[in-house]
């Protein structure tokens, strides 16, 4: 009986000791968000998972020049090309996770309003593995009315855009983004389709604490199911949507250059209307910069 006892004893103690040892080491887990997935609330053309903190306002200048191949030096490789694109925008943050903003798009005047809410944030402890946002957009065409044909309604103008955004900080130097997304405009032209489903990728390689090397792959995809043509061509469907570039970051100033395809600027009108072929040499040199203000 003795032997059993501390046998009993013996057990306990051990058990006891690895339950402490476990509940020890999940309080030492840190569950807090990663420090700084990403270096800006966009990435080129894309958003991002990055929580800005509450009451902040951002302001961002997006331009594009002209195609790099039409004339090239004839008219700077596009720096000097007719058609020029620029879209000035503001984004608040009211609340924890939430994000809205608005913009005015050179091209078609468009008019956007967007919000962004931060699902789920990676975490330090890896027991949510991911960053996940929702994005929308909603714009606004602000053509004269004869753009729209003779059955002009104003809701004509209206296009929507949804995006599931999934990301991953892999490490201090490396974080990776997947998109999937959907797109609707209510009027389009004659042969082209009103909706669109989309996937793309996007990344950052840092390589100083302030700069590094971004890039994105967006692809529009060729859905029969949803296509009102019986079959695709360069006229009724838009082409990917690549583009690489440098990023440096201050604590408040984001400034990033870069060359893409799509000469739109809003991500529903790059979705859809994007003809463009990157594999045939079609850039534009663009850049974005962002200024913070805290409250």
């Amino acid at each position: 009986m003795k032997n059993l006892i501390i046998s009993f004893i013996l057990a306990f103690l051990i058990v006891g000791s690895g339950f402490a040892q476990s509940a020890d080491s999940t309080a030492k887990k840190d569950n807090s968000p990663v420090n700084s997935p990403w270096d800006s609330e966009v990435l080129i053309d894309n958003q991002t998972t990055l929580d800005t903190p509450v009451k902040t306002l951002e302001a961002f200048i997006q331009h594009r020049f002209g195609l790099v191949n039409t004339n090239k030096i004839h008219d700077l490789y596009g720096i000097y090309a007719p058609g020029a694109n620029v879209r000035l925008g503001i984004n608040y943050t009211p609340i924890k996770h939430l994000t809205l903003g608005y913009g005015l798009t050179k091209t078609n005047m468009y008019s956007d309003f967007s919000a962004k809410y931060i699902l789920f944030q990676q975490t330090k402890s890896n027991s949510m593995p991911v960053g996940v946002a929702l994005y929308g957009d909603f714009a606004v065409d602000g053509r004269p009315n004869a753009a729209f044909g003779i059955e002009y309604k104003f809701a004509n103008r209206y296009s929507y855009f949804g995006q599931v955004i999934v990301s991953r900080k892999v490490c201090d130097h490396f974080s990776l983004e997947a998109t999937g997304s959907w797109t609707h405009y209510n009027s389009v032209a004659i042969g082209a389709n009103h909706d669109n489903i989309g996937v793309g990728v996007a990344g950052q390689i840092k390589f100083t604490t302030e700069s590094s090397i971004i890039f994105q792959y967006d692809v529009p995809l060729k859905i029969q199911g949803i296509s009102e043509q019986t079959s695709f061509t360069d006229a009724n469907s838009a082409k990917p949507n690549f583009g690489f570039g440098y990023q440096v970051e201050t604590a408040a100033h984001s400034f990033q250059i870069y060359f893409t395809t799509a000469s739109g600027i809003i991500p529903q009108d790059i979705y859809m209307n994007n003809h463009n072929d990157w594999t045939k040499g079609d850039f534009m040199l663009g850049f974005t910069i962002t200024r913070l203000w805290n409250f």
